[in-house]
């Protein structure tokens, strides 16, 4: 069997499987390892460019005017392999190539491959996806293998929560800062197993805007940056040049009296903790936010230690 996948998040759920002898196509967005050893399938208009948040928006909005996609495929490369199934996804158009798109690449090969959208909305529907992504490679042992470890360490944080009696933190997790958005499908239900509550969420749904005004509002005890796509590295740069822009919201009033900021409770996190549904890394997400929220009863584990940090002081602002 060859299988091409066109998601980073199952292509990281199959390598954690131990299913790579299958894979044979990726994308330029999976984990370095796949695309060391992988013929890399899809591409990007901003691959391999440093772009700010509204220069990605620009480019995208760009392109849907003129009808084009922002992704493509080696439709060669992809003709060589011959791939019996493709894993797709239908969640965002904007994260990663869609079925659509997969669809019209594939259209012209030969012998057509099973395309098989893996879409989740809610936390237990990226662990089914784990059994689906196993059992169309002939495998599905392995994923309850895979997801019986996972689950484990889900169980242990929830229990000690109800142990202890934790109250609920107040949390606002973003996933864009410039538009803001809100966080949606299954990171409203990461932020519930780590012990906090996020009103402002969209539990099952897309990532919507969310006016400042009602961040004021709400005046979250605890404030998480994950922005898609973004490393902890590449928020804090997208950070500085706000703080640069005198009408930024960090500048506003009301932002310096919202009691994360007054708490210094903002964090920056990588965005595979969160927007990456791989099983594996949406449990490490839980893990991070729990040791966040509650540091008197969890250690942040040392392999997500360089993943988050404080937001920084930002420089001095040009006038």
């Amino acid at each position: 069997m060859k299988v091409c996948s066109f998601i980073p998040a199952v292509t990281q759920m199959i390598y954690d499987m131990g299913l790579q002898d299958r894979l044979y196509g990726v994308t330029f967005e999976c984990p370095a390892q796949a695309r060391a050893e992988k013929a890399v399938l899809v591409h990007c208009l901003w691959e391999g460019r440093e772009l700010n948040g509204e220069e990605i928006d620009r480019l995208y909005r760009a392109a849907k005017a003129s009808g084009q996609s922002i992704y493509w495929v080696e439709e060669e490369l992809l003709q060589a392999i011959a791939p019996d199934v493709i894993f797709t996804q239908d969640v965002c158009e904007v994260c990663q190539i869609d079925t659509r798109c997969t669809a019209a690449a594939v259209a012209r090969l030969p012998k057509p491959p099973r395309l098989v959208s893996i879409s989740p909305a809610d936390l237990d529907e990226v662990f089914q996806s784990a059994i689906t992504i196993a059992r169309e490679m002939g495998r599905e042992e392995a994923a309850y293998r895979y997801l019986s470890r996972l689950k484990q360490h889900q169980d242990e944080i929830l229990e000690t929560l109800y142990r202890h009696r934790m109250p609920l933190r107040k949390v606002a997790l973003l996933e864009w800062l410039q538009p803001m958005y809100n966080c949606g499908h299954w990171i409203p239900f990461q932020i519930a197993c780590a012990g906090g509550i996020d009103l402002l969420s969209h539990p099952r749904g897309d990532s919507i805007v969310l006016p400042f005004e009602k961040l004021v509002k709400y005046d979250p005890e605890v404030i998480v940056l994950a922005p898609c796509g973004y490393t902890v590295e590449q928020t804090q740069a997208e950070l500085n040049r706000l703080w640069q822009q005198p009408d930024s919201f960090l500048h506003h009033e009301a932002w310096q009296r919202l009691q994360a900021v007054q708490n210094q409770q903002i964090y920056l996190a990588d965005f595979d903790l969160f927007t990456q549904p791989s099983a594996s890394t949406i449990v490490d997400g839980i893990r991070l936010l729990a040791a966040l929220f509650h540091p008197e009863l969890f250690d942040m584990p040392a392999h997500l230690q360089h993943k988050h940090q404080p937001l920084k002081h930002l420089p001095i602002p040009v006038c």
